[in-house]
C-alpha cells in the first residue's frame, strides 16, 4: 500500500479515494463502450455477459494506459503538484461535461424548442450556446466539491479571456 501512496503522491488517506473513483470511471467508461457494440448474433445470454465483460476489462485497460500516457505531459502543462491531483480533475472534466449536456435539453424544454419544432441547423448551435455556461458554472462548482477549486477557476478564467471576456 505504501508503494500504491508513493505512486499516486497520496499523503493522507482521504485522498485514495480519487484512484478507487478513476477505476471505477474506466470500468464504467468500458462497459459503456462494451454494451454499445455488442453485437445481437448470441443466443446465449451468457456468451453476451463474458462478451460485455471480457470488452469492457481490455477497454478499461486501454484506457487507463492512455491516461498513464497523458498524464506526464498534462502535469507539466497544467502545473499539478500530484498525480491523485490529475485524476480529481480528469473526473471534474467529466462529470461536468455529461452533466451540462443532460441539463441542457429540460432546458430547452422549458423554453420550447425541441428537435421536431426546428430544423437541426438551428437546434443543435442553439443547444451548443446553451451548454456553455452551464458548463462554465457547473466546472467551477464540480472543481470546488472534488478540491480543485484553484486549478479551475484559472482555467476558467483562461477559458474565458480566449472568447474575449475578462474577469
Amino acid at each position: 500500500m505504501q508503494t500504491f501512496k508513493k505512486n499516486w503522491d497520496i499523503t493522507s488517506n482521504w485522498q485514495l479515494i480519487f484512484p478507487f473513483l478513476g477505476i471505477i470511471g474506466l470500468l464504467g467508461c468500458g462497459y459503456f463502450v462494451a454494451s454499445r457494440i455488442m453485437p445481437s448474433t448470441f443466443e446465449d445470454v451468457t456468451y453476451e455477459y463474458i462478451f460485455i465483460y471480457g470488452i469492457t476489462l481490455v477497454l478499461a485497460y486501454a484506457f487507463y494506459r492512455f491516461c498513464m500516457w497523458v498524464f506526464p505531459k498534462l502535469i507539466n502543462k497544467w502545473n499539478i503538484k500530484n498525480r491523485w491531483e490529475m485524476i480529481a480533475i480528469f473526473i471534474v472534466f467529466a462529470i461536468t461535461g455529461s452533466a451540462s449536456a443532460r441539463l441542457s435539453a429540460p432546458l430547452l424544454d422549458i423554453i420550447g424548442i425541441d428537435r421536431d419544432s426546428m430544423s437541426g441547423w438551428f437546434f443543435w448551435p442553439l443547444r451548443l450556446i446553451i451548454i456553455f455556461p452551464i458548463y462554465q458554472v457547473l466546472l467551477v462548482v464540480m472543481g470546488w466539491v472534488f478540491g480543485q477549486f484553484e486549478f479551475f477557476w484559472a482555467f476558467e478564467k483562461k477559458m474565458l479571456a480566449r472568447f474575449g471576456l475578462k474577469l
